[in-house]
This record gives C-alpha cells, structure tokens and sequence, in this order.
C-alpha cells in the first residue's frame, strides 16, 4: 500500500542578514556557519557595498564590523536601524572596548562581541529576546585591558582625535598611534 506524502510540513522562511566585514577570509567562514543556522547571509566587504545591499534587501538581521576599510561600522549601525527600526544588529571587533560597545549599543546594536567572535555567540545575540542579559565573564579585566579601556574611553571622548587624545593623556602621539593599531590585551 503507498502511502501519500504528507502536506502538513511547511518550509520556514529564512531570515534576510546582511554581514559587513572587509576580512574576507572570516567573512566567507561566518557566511557558511549563519547560512546554516537559517539566515540568508549577504555578505559584503565595505560601507559602500553595505548601502546598497541594505536599500535592496531590508534585512532583519545584520553583523557589522566595527573598522572597515571606507569607514566605521557604527555608521552603517545608526543607517540599517533608520531603515528598519526592528533590525537586529550585532557589531563584531578586533579592537573591544567599553566606549565603543556603549557607542554600539546606543546606535541601536543589539550586541557587542569581539574577534574572533563564536558562530553561536552571534546566533544567540541575534536570537535574544529583549532584556534578555548576558552571562558575566569568568575572570575580571587584566591590568593591561583595563589600560587599554581607558585609552579608548578618552579617545571616543576626543571624538578619535589622536593629537587631543594624547594631550589629555599626557603621552606621546606617536605612541599612542602604536597603542591604537594593536589589538585590544585579553
């Protein structure tokens, strides 16, 4: 006896996600894991290139990083949440700290993670329900990311002016040039 296919499943629609990040080679490999984990990843290198995928698509979910080479993530942050007020935004950097995860979540970012950031830590930030809090980390701040913090709190003060940030902090501009290229101490 044959039996008939059963009509009853219905395919869930995936979730339109624009991922801006100019690290090609993390980007392709973030694309895979958020493809398979239901999103419709479109995936673009550049502010530019962001703009116009975000005017095309009107995503509902978005990953941006934060320094890109035409600009700063957070621009494209505040433009994706004038465009849908609903969006969730997750904004991804290299260089974490305090002042810019605040500046992040005040343009309108759900969450702030840093590099290399886990596929399922973005997945769950993307996925959170509102007021939903994140988990304390295990360990506190080491001597040296709590300088680091500092360095970047004045810095998003001075409005990322180098000369006037080193001025307030009474160091060299040249080492603070240094200080600002590197990646954020664990």
């Amino acid at each position: 006896m044959a039996t008939q296919p059963d009509d009853t499943t219905v395919e869930t629609p995936l979730m339109p996600l624009l991922l801006v990040d100019d690290d090609a080679p993390f980007r392709q490999r973030l694309q895979v894991m958020l493809s398979r984990k239901g999103f419709a990843v479109t995936a673009v290198g550049s502010l530019a290139e962001a703009r116009i995928e975000a005017a095309r698509l009107r995503p509902s979910h978005a990953v941006v990083d934060m320094r890109l080479d035409d600009g700063n993530g957070l621009d494209m942050v505040a433009e994706l949440r004038a465009l849908s007020p609903d969006i969730r935004i997750v904004v991804l950097t290299g260089y974490g700290n305090l002042a810019t995860a605040v500046a992040a979540v005040k343009a309108g970012a759900v969450d702030y993670l840093a590099k290399p950031a886990d596929p399922e830590d973005i997945v769950r930030a993307l996925s959170a329900e509102a007021g939903e809090k994140p988990e304390a980390p295990p360990e506190p701040m080491s001597a040296d990311r709590v300088r680091w913090e500092h360095i970047q709190r004045v810095y998003e003060l001075c409005e990322r002016n180098v000369s006037e940030t080193a001025r307030r902090l009474k160091m060299h501009r040249r080492t603070l040039q240094r200080i600002l290229a590197k990646r954020s101490p664990r």
